[in-house]
């Protein structure tokens, strides 16, 4: 089953002026796909206005309304996490004021061999459309993409800095794998839903041998300083002597793990109840018996099984003569699997 998951506008009822964060975004998307998750599962209150109920004497707070009332089955297959409702945007202004801009992060696999080139083509129509539909726009003017395992902070860019990205997440998509996924951006392009494209975390070396096997070239390259003080020498010469902007950010490259996606869907107490909880060898050896928890949260139990990140795509509109953000928001799938 596919999940997709949303934060809906995350600016809320107002607007922000667009300035740059020194926040994580996978702190961002968290925090903002638990809040989006707790509106849409909250109990409603009694009349009696109590937020508790009383099970064999102990007190104990009224149960997540279940997720069946607040998501939507599309259809057999697809579960939307909360309900979506495309039927107006808070955009106000008409296209040519907005820069919209999106970024998609491609998240790794769980055998470390990338999507085929048709499976990445129909994820990225997928979230664009996604996005399209929300914001009532025809097309955005960048589309930047993130491959799974690419930093930007290696010796080869940073060889006197030392790495504070942690431990590996993902093996490094292969050239060929970035390059057949970039042939199926460009049609975006050709049929006018992208006006730019641009990657992430590419250093002086893959940069080179990306703008040489493409045809559309990269627009932007998004890296990330978060050990490098300054962007290196020759990287700034290749992307001036090509016309490609360097831009930095703070994203995290495996922005939604698989155990955060997990946490956020499960039946523990920060969760959406959306998934059942995994089994434990003493909790069967305990039904077993007949033995059961005082307390049960009266929602029936969630799906079962593995969950599986696929794509996040982080999107923002900005009011151009303003610098003003109007909408701001994620949308991320996953693979729900037996």
């Amino acid at each position: 089953m596919k999940l997709i998951l949303s934060t809906s506008n995350i600016m809320g009822a107002g607007a922000s002026i667009h300035r740059p964060t020194k926040s994580k975004s996978n702190t961002e998307i968290v925090s903002s796909l638990r809040s989006n998750f707790e509106v849409h599962s909250a109990p409603s209150t009694p009349a009696n206005g109590t937020t508790s109920i009383t099970i064999n004497g102990d007190s104990k707070p009224t149960p997540k309304a279940s997720y069946r009332t607040w998501t939507r089955q599309a259809d057999p297959i697809t579960l939307e996490i909360p309900a979506l409702d495309f039927t107006s945007s808070s955009l106000q202004e008409e296209r040519e004021q907005y820069d919209i801009t999106l970024k998609l992060f491609y998240l790794p696999s769980t055998n470390n061999n990338p999507p085929s080139a048709a499976d990445r083509e129909a994820q990225t129509r997928e979230a664009l459309n996604l996005v399209l539909r929300d914001l009532h726009m025809p097309s955005v003017d960048l589309l930047i993409v993130s491959f799974p395992g690419i930093y930007f902070d290696e010796k080869e860019d940073c060889p006197d800095k030392l790495s504070t990205r942690g431990p590996v997440e993902a093996t490094p998509e292969a050239l060929e794998s970035q390059i057949e996924t970039w042939r199926t951006l460009e049609k975006l392009y050709e049929e006018g839903l992208v006006k730019k494209l641009g990657v992430a975390e590419l250093g002086h070396d893959r940069l080179k041998a990306f703008l040489e096997r493409t045809g559309v070239k990269p627009s932007v390259d998004q890296i990330n300083l978060r050990d490098c003080c300054s962007v290196p020498k020759d990287l700034m010469a290749l992307a001036k002597s090509n016309g490609v902007e360097l831009l930095v950010h703070n994203d995290c490259s495996n922005i939604l793990p698989r155990g955060t996606v997990r946490e956020l869907l499960g039946s523990g107490e920060s969760g959406a109840g959306v998934l059942a909880e995994a089994t434990k060898t003493g909790d069967k050896r305990k039904s077993l018996h007949g033995e059961e928890s005082k307390y049960k949260n009266a929602q029936e139990e969630g799906l079962r099984g593995e969950v599986l990140p696929l794509w996040v795509v982080k999107y923002t509109a900005v009011v151009k003569n303003r610098g003003v953000v109007e909408n701001k928001g994620y949308f991320a799938v996953a693979e729900l699997t037996d």
